[in-house]
């Protein structure tokens, strides 16, 4: 995993986890993105926000190459992605989460976290069962741990609550050294209390992996951010900190006064 070191090296180059250049996504007629331009610094936090339909996730599925450009270029960490395919992404670094769950239901938590440990190392096609002191079963404890699931480890995923599962995803995002990740609104369906757990394990993640967020609690996307983008039919319609965005009249008009359904 990068150090906190290698962080401030690529800070003081200037070079960006994330640069989006003219970026747009039709579906035929239906342009869903229209020439994004966006930049993110390397372990900044940053938050995405807009109605339903705004362009968010089609957004994170051209990031990740789930969905190829239309137009544009897109760079992680100063490489041209935009050919290339998901796994190719994902191995430089990129990570993302989504709105459905994605875990095996029929395993144990730990088992989970392991697999996703595996699928990124080097020894990832052996079928081989761990031994006890796997490096990869050691991290997926760690990464366990940095959730609070340690309690949970050996509890199959179909028993957990659905805070817990969310808390999973994070794990499984955290897996392999990632260097920026991409949350797909990961407080949807929580308690009061699970938000303030959501909120305190995405503040304390190690400084140099940075994030997105797309999040319909705005709550919860201003307390862990440090900039917001807000979009609005496929575009880009105001970014700045999350102070500037909870004050701006034309953000609280066309967002807050309408509520984020």
């Amino acid at each position: 995993m990068p150090s906190t070191d290698a962080l401030s090296r690529l800070q003081s180059t200037g070079q960006f986890a994330l640069e989006l250049e003219a970026v747009s996504r039709h579906f035929g007629a239906l342009v869903a993105l229209a020439d994004i331009n966006l930049t993110v610094k390397a372990g900044e936090r940053r938050a995405v926000l807009g109605s339903n339909g705004a362009g968010k996730t089609t957004l994170f599925n051209a990031i990740t190459g789930d969905y190829p450009t239309t137009t544009g270029r897109i760079r992680l960490f100063g490489e041209d992605v935009t050919d290339l395919p998901t796994q190719e992404r994902i191995r430089r670094g990129l990570r993302r989460t989504y709105q459905i769950s994605l875990l095996f239901d029929g395993l144990t938590v730990i088992n989970n976290i392991y697999l996703a440990c595996r699928g990124v190392s080097r020894g990832r096609f052996s079928l081989r069962r761990p031994k006890w002191d796997d490096s990869a079963m050691e991290l997926a404890e760690t990464l366990a741990s940095a959730v609070h699931l340690e309690d949970v480890t050996q509890t199959l995923v179909a028993e957990l609550s659905h805070g817990q599962q969310r808390q999973l995803e994070i794990a499984l995002a955290l897996s392999g050294a990632p260097r920026l990740i991409l949350f797909d609104e990961p407080a949807a369906g929580l308690s009061p209390t699970e938000r303030g757990l959501l909120i305190e394990i995405l503040q304390s993640l190690p400084k140099h992996i940075g994030y997105i967020i797309i999040e319909h609690d705005m709550d919860v996307a201003l307390r862990v951010a440090e900039s917001v983008t807000m979009m609005h039919n496929g575009r880009i319609f105001k970014e700045g900190t999350p102070e500037e965005i909870e004050r701006d009249p034309e953000v609280q008009e066309l967002y807050l006064g309408h509520g984020n359904g």
